[in-house]
């Protein structure tokens, strides 16, 4: 709320003003670079390597050119995003005050008492109904300025996305790797709708591909919530502070066949912990990580039948433990380690019954041990169960199978139905003979 927004116009002003100086080197590099391969004094072979070369670095020079009025203008918007959000947030802030709260530097919103008469501090202290229309309009208040600290948030988010994204060359054809980029613009929406990636479109063979990428980072945060009385959850907290994440997916479809893949990367530290007590039973879990950590996985279905692999790997520490009992089953587990490790998983599903195994090599002290078996949301029955020691290099070992037995009974009556078809047709194809 204090930061001075003028540095961003500021900030742009010579952006467009390197623009300028760029389009002066861009003329006399063409003048007195790109010329001398015109001259009748230069021919040949090396004449045309030179000639191709120096186009390469013109063409540079013209990038440059959109990149830097690219950047002004991303600048300018965001000092017009920025403003607006923060005169927004100044006069939710003022209607706030009027409708007698008090709102904290930080943002908190409480019912301010400084400016009752006695007999109201007596009302407030003794009559519920008192009570709870004013911890219903704290409440209201405060969900206004969260959404729109949000908003600013997000706001923030995008523009670093679009910094971020239009300093990218994104022609590969312009003999460069990492040049200027010569498609850059200056509309933040357009770069926010890129970082999403959620397109989808059906190749002239018949693929439908779809998929999309994000990134995020440097940033802290921090969050706490409960009890719950409704749903029987006690608490829960959580905390970090990433250096930086991305991830991205994708698939190709056509017909029965399926081919998916999905990447993510994240580094930095976090922690977190909940637990609750509820009709459905009892559970509680916590865990903490510092480092790095990346993973790959892919499938390929065909109909019912379809095959996975992922792997994983991290350079770090991460403790966790986790344990719950309900109606559905049970599971028990807890993993201690230091170090780095990486390892990979192979599984594969038949019409509704699937079965995996996994393995990691460990590089530093640690172990793990877990158990479980239930039912989950989705009526799928599942066994699973690994453990894994390392004093200084070992490693883990694990098992999955699983049963869902509405996909069980579903590929059932597609195989009777395909059973009842050939019988069908080869009633019809003996017939044919006779």
């Amino acid at each position: 709320m204090a930061t001075d927004l003028s540095a961003l116009t500021t900030a742009a002003a010579h952006w467009d003003g390197m623009a300028k100086e760029f389009h002066k080197q861009e003329r006399a590099y063409h003048r007195d670079v790109c010329g001398i391969t015109l001259s009748p004094g230069w021919s040949g072979l090396s004449a045309d390597a030179a000639s191709g070369r120096f186009n390469v670095t013109l063409k540079q020079f013209q990038a440059a050119q959109v990149e830097a009025k690219a950047i002004a203008s991303l600048l300018r918007e965001a000092h017009t995003d920025f403003t607006n959000s923060r005169k927004k947030l100044e006069s939710a802030r003022a209607d706030a005050i009027k409708a007698g709260m008090a709102v904290s530097e930080g943002g908190v919103v409480s019912y301010d008492t400084t400016k009752l008469s006695e007999g109201e501090r007596t009302a407030l202290h003794h009559d519920p109904d008192y009570q709870h229309s004013v911890g219903k309009a704290v409440v209201s208040w405060q969900a206004e300025i969260d959404r729109i600290v949000k908003d600013m948030c997000d706001t923030d988010s995008d523009v670093g996305n679009a910094l971020t994204r239009v300093v990218i060359d994104s022609d590969v054809n312009d003999g460069t790797l990492t040049g200027f980029n010569s498609h850059a613009h200056g509309d933040i929406k357009t770069y926010e709708d890129e970082a999403k990636g959620e397109a989808a479109q059906t190749k002239p063979d018949g693929w439908k591909s779809e998929g999309k990428t994000e990134t995020s980072g440097p940033g802290v945060g921090a969050s706490a919530k409960g009890p719950d009385f409704g749903s029987g959850k006690l608490g829960e907290a959580e905390a970090h502070a990433d250096l930086g994440s991305a991830s991205a997916e994708g698939s190709l479809t056509r017909g029965p066949w399926k081919l998916d893949g999905k990447a993510e990367a994240y580094a930095g530290a976090k922690g977190s912990a909940s637990g609750g007590v509820s009709q459905n039973g009892v559970e509680g879990d916590a865990s903490a990580f510092a480092g790095g950590e990346g993973s790959a996985e892919g499938g390929v279905a065909l109909g019912p039948v379809g095959v996975s692999a992922k792997s994983e790997s991290m350079v770090g520490g991460e403790a966790s433990a986790n344990a719950g009992v309900s109606g559905d089953g049970v599971h028990v587990g807890g993993e201690v380690f230091a170090g780095a490790k990486g390892g990979g998983e192979f599984g594969a599903d038949i019409g509704g019954v699937s079965a995996g195994v996994s393995g990691e090599g460990w590089a530093g002290p640690g172990a793990e041990a877990n158990l479980g078996f239930g039912k989950n949301n989705q009526g799928v029955w599942k066994f699973k169960t690994s453990v894994g020691i390392s004093p200084a290099l070992g490693g883990e070992v694990g098992f999955e199978f699983s049963v869902d037995p509405g996909k069980v009974a579903e590929t059932a009556g597609d195989l009777a139905g395909a059973v009842g078809h050939g019988v069908g047709s080869l009633g019809h194809a003996i017939g044919s003979v006779f």
